[in-house]
């Protein structure tokens, strides 16, 4: 399954501690480059994204309570707007082939076709993998997608 993970407050220090709260919780992480984008939505600093990949035994709802902790953990405060500047995000991108709601969660996220901070960093990882909806690979998603306007680039952490 995969993740997705972005800041843009504190940001090194966010997606390095969200990263350890991971590890510590699920064990070794598959790690995506970490890209840096422009914010999307609203007015604000850059973000820091990437993607992880884990394997675990907890349901879907389950891990969605270990997430939300972590992102709590971290400063993150629920019922924000939709598009504002977060200390850290971690969203579930896929678990395994499911889709549709599943414990409150869709499945697989609407914004693995919608955001190039999303898509890039997955096909980094996984690009064979299939999109569990269309039965695409990533790769050939990234090729066909139109991420015009959303510039991104490689950072170091």
């Amino acid at each position: 399954m995969f993740l997705s993970l972005g800041s843009n407050i504190d940001r090194e220090h966010n997606i390095r501690s969200g990263l350890q709260a991971l590890e510590a919780a699920f064990g070794p992480l598959s790690i995506s480059p970490v890209y840096e984008s422009e914010a999307v939505g609203f007015e604000g600093d850059a973000f820091y994204n990437l993607v992880a990949g884990l394997e675990t035994s907890l349901s879907v709802g389950e891990l969605a309570a270990v997430l939300r902790d972590i992102e709590k953990d971290h400063g993150r405060v629920r019922g924000e707007k939709k598009f504002s500047s977060r200390t850290l995000d971690i969203d579930i991108l896929t678990y395994n082939d499911l889709t549709g709601e599943v414990d409150g969660v869709q499945l697989p996220r609407d914004e693995i076709l919608k955001h190039a901070f999303v898509l890039k960093p997955l096909v980094d990882l996984a690009p064979d993998a299939r999109h569990p909806e269309n039965g695409k690979p990533y790769r050939q998603l990234l090729e066909e997608a139109d991420f015009t306007g959303q510039r991104l680039w490689v950072v170091e952490l």
